[in-house]
């Protein structure tokens, strides 16, 4: 077979698919490889109009169809499937070849990859693609891993496949090795924050404000005109708006309140916690949807006693509705600025020498947190690269500041009303521990130092000491 394809694609699900689509509409020939050929050959069938495809059923026949450096991209499930995957194809590549792994694999399964096909000459690129099925038809935030040589042939096929934002690509190298997976990771973490502060405010304005879902569909759809302009907003109205043909009720209420994860937004807080970034809000959304699957547990509290308050005035709904408008915004920069926090104590644990400010840039479109507020994250990084938060900028220390007494109010409503929002609250105890001149951590080490001598550090001098409790008149000493 003559080696004709620019790019290969193997495991044809709903998102190798896509991509591979969208490779052939920007004019790359793609071979296609799928361990059940019947599918490439339905996609050539259904789809075979919008470009140049190879077809191809075995391995060999599929790398030889590749022009040198080959570029052989994976769409199989990650773990163990993305390994057999490998094991099958890397022997047919040579020096300087490249395998794309653009699944949600483990960042640290990625770095093994990486280093084991290193040694035999063979690129491996880890490569976050966000977007859903329609981004990476239409143009997705991707996200590569790897090395630069690998990049600087490999990246110009993922710009152009990109989505485009002010006629800039949403992919950029990110760094080495699992770079581009770990920033894919900390993207889908945030994006569980944001998605439960979006339901949070929502089961406020329901519940309290005593709106129904198209009411408050039209109040999301003015939202997002505004400040809190993104793709999460907009679909949200678009959900509230929608009725169920079967029923008549609003959609959302024939929805079973158990909300599933893929695994993502665990791995995030679970690095987190190895790295010691307190993503908080992150980790609020992640135990919120293990909550909401825990049906035999949500049964047995069901009955025991709650908060009540009185129902709130038409006038009282509308000021309230503003409320939860500065509460939710506050706390989505909390969210983010715990997610960048991550992204770069991981930059420099693993030696990536991540941009910042180009995460924020490609993050503006194809991806599932865009956002129009990233404009401005990319726009704070690049004055200040160094950037300790996002509340170190002017603009939105300022924002935060002006948001906080609402905020504080929404909260207090919530638990008057014995609303759970867990990360409203969270992000909100997150702001004022950072804030704090004194936190009760000075209790906590002490308490450490007493029962397992764990010793302390004073403010008045250097050193550790530790306290002699045991003793009639607990002498410290220097430890």
């Amino acid at each position: 077979m003559a080696a004709t394809a620019q790019i290969g694609v193997t495991g044809l699900a709903v998102m190798g698919r896509n991509l591979a689509r969208n490779f052939a509409r920007h004019g790359y020939t793609v071979a296609l490889h799928n361990r059940t050929p019947s599918r490439t050959h339905a996609l050539i069938e259904e789809f075979g109009h919008e470009g140049n495809f190879v077809a191809t059923e075995r391995p060999e026949e599929f790398v030889a169809a590749l022009e040198r450096p080959r570029r052989l991209m994976i769409m199989v499930k990650a773990g163990d499937p993305t390994d057999t995957v490998i094991e099958e194809f890397a022997p047919l590549l040579e020096p300087g070849d490249m395998i794309i792994d653009g699944g949600n694999a483990h960042f640290a399964d990625t770095r093994r990859r990486e280093r084991a096909l290193r040694e035999r000459g063979v690129h491996f690129v880890g490569t976050g693609v966000s977007g859903g099925e329609e981004g990476a038809l239409h143009g997705p935030s991707i996200m590569p891993g790897g090395s630069a040589e690998s990049y600087a042939s490999l990246g110009p096929l993922l710009e152009a496949i990109s989505a485009k934002v002010d006629g800039e690509p949403c992919c950029t190298h990110i760094g080495p090795d699992g770079a581009g997976h770990f920033v894919k990771m900390v993207h889908n973490g945030i994006e569980y924050a944001d998605m439960q502060l979006i339901g949070e405010a929502y089961d406020l304005l329901r519940q309290v404000g005593g709106y129904h879902p198209p009411q408050i569909a039209e109040i999301f759809r003015r939202w997002n005109t505004g400040r809190l302009d993104s793709y999460l907003i907009e679909i949200t109205a678009e959900v509230l708006a929608h009725t169920d043909a079967a029923t008549g009720a609003p959609f959302v209420d024939v929805v079973q309140d158990r909300a599933e994860q893929k695994g993502t937004g665990r791995w995030t807080v679970q690095i987190a916690l190895d790295l010691g970034v307190p993503v908080s809000a992150i980790a609020q959304a992640v135990f919120a949807r293990s909550s909401s699957g825990h049906t035999d547990l949500r049964a047995a509290y069901r009955d025991l006693p709650g908060a009540g308050a009185r129902p709130l005035s038409a006038h009282e709904a509308e000021t309230f509705t503003a409320h939860v408008e500065q509460a939710l915004y506050a706390s989505k920069i909390i969210a983010y600025d715990q997610g960048w926090k991550m992204i770069m104590d991981g930059s420099a644990e693993y030696d990536w020498d991540i941009d910042p400010g180009a995460v924020a840039a490609i993050w503006r479109g194809g991806c599932i947190i865009r956002a129009a507020f990233l404009d401005r994250i990319r726009a704070a990084y690049a004055a200040d690269p160094g950037l300790v938060s996002l509340l170190s900028d002017r603009e939105f220390g300022q924002e935060i500041g002006g948001a906080q007494q609402s905020w504080r109010e929404v909260v207090a409503t919530a638990a008057r009303h014995g609303i759970p929002v867990p990360a409203f609250s969270t992000a909100l105890a997150y702001y004022d521990s950072l804030r704090a001149e004194r936190l009760p951590a000075a209790l906590t080490q002490a308490q450490r130092d007493f029962f397992g001598a764990h010793t302390y550090r004073r403010t008045d001098r250097e050193g550790s000491f530790h306290t002699r409790w045991a003793e009639h008149d607990r002498p410290e000493v220097s430890a």
